[in-house]
This record gives C-alpha cells, structure tokens and sequence, in this order.
C-alpha cells in the first residue's frame, strides 16, 4: 500500500488531509444537500470547513482521523471519511460524507466498514459509535447494517443526532463475518 494511504477498500482509498485539500474540501462541502445533515448553512462556510479541516489534521497524532475519500477508478476526491473523538465524550466516531453523485452507491457502508475494521484491528479500539441527524435514514441504516446499536438521541454538532455503537467483539464475531 502506498505510504500516504491511511485505508483503502475494495474502490477507495483514503489518505489524510493536507492544507492544499481546504478548497475541494469547500466545494464538497458547500452544497445544501451536503450540509443539510451536517450543521445546516453554517457548516456550508468556508470559515467553519477550514477551523474543521484544522480539527481533522489536529487528530492525526493520534494515529486517527479524519481523511481525504478518493474514487479508485478516477482518483477524484469525492468525500472524507475515517474514526476521531467525538466532541469531549471520550467516545471514537466513526463518520463520513461525500458528493452527491456518489450516494446510494454503497460507498457509506463501504468506507465505515473499512474504518470500523481499521479501528478495532489496527488501533485496537474496544468501542466505536457513530451519530448521525435523525432524517439521515440513510445513514442510521448504514450502522445498523454494520450491526451498530441505536443507544440513544443525543445532541452533537449543534443538532439533535441518533447514537449508535459497537463493541469490537460485536464486530468481529457479528455473523456472516464482519471480520
């Protein structure tokens, strides 16, 4: 694997963000139908999607973080994606996002399978959640496939979310082999 590749699946790869990523990260990021289950017209700001970007590069000394979602086919960034701490809950996260062109592709499930993988593998990580908007159906069934638990409403990045998590051993004895 390439030494930038942070994780990679059978069509993506991922790598960690850089400065020179803030203006495609911008454009991705500044559409409605982005923004409207991430924070709404206030994520969709160039200020708010780099202070995110810095928080992102933040993470990575950690070994952990959010990163650069690449199209393997094209090598076009078209997402991000990865684990990182939720807020001060002392809780890791998995999360993702991406273009609209990409949805409904089974890019979502693809890339948190991928990261719930890296995370309890790789980093041994005993628990991984995920949140997302209640409307988000696509996304709570995307972590209710990777056999995520809903736990609870809850209120993070300015809004009201769904939580959901897993043990690693609920992921890597889940039947029908998550491992």
């Amino acid at each position: 694997m390439d030494s930038n590749i942070t994780m990679e699946t059978e069509r993506l790869f991922h790598r960690r963000f850089t400065d020179d990523d803030l203006e495609r990260l911008v454009e991705m990021r500044s559409t409605m139908d982005t923004a409207r289950y991430l924070g709404g017209e206030i994520a969709m700001t160039r200020d708010w999607i780099s202070d995110r970007l810095k928080y992102y590069m933040s993470v990575y000394p950690t070994g952990i973080g959010m990163n650069a979602m690449f199209w393997k086919e094209t090598n076009e960034m078209i997402g991000w994606s990865g684990i990182q701490p939720l807020g001060k809950t002392g809780e890791i996260e998995v999360g993702y996002g991406m273009i609209k062109e990409y949805w409904q592709r089974g890019i979502g499930y693809e890339t948190a399978k991928g990261w719930l993988d890296f995370g309890f593998r790789e980093k041994g990580l005993e628990r991984i959640v995920a949140v997302a908007h209640p409307d988000n159906t696509g996304s709570w069934r995307i972590m209710e496939k990777l056999g995520m638990k809903f736990e609870k409403r809850d209120f993070h990045y300015d809004m009201e979310v769904v939580f959901y998590g897993i043990s690693r051993d609920e992921f890597l004895n889940a039947p029908g082999g998550q491992a």
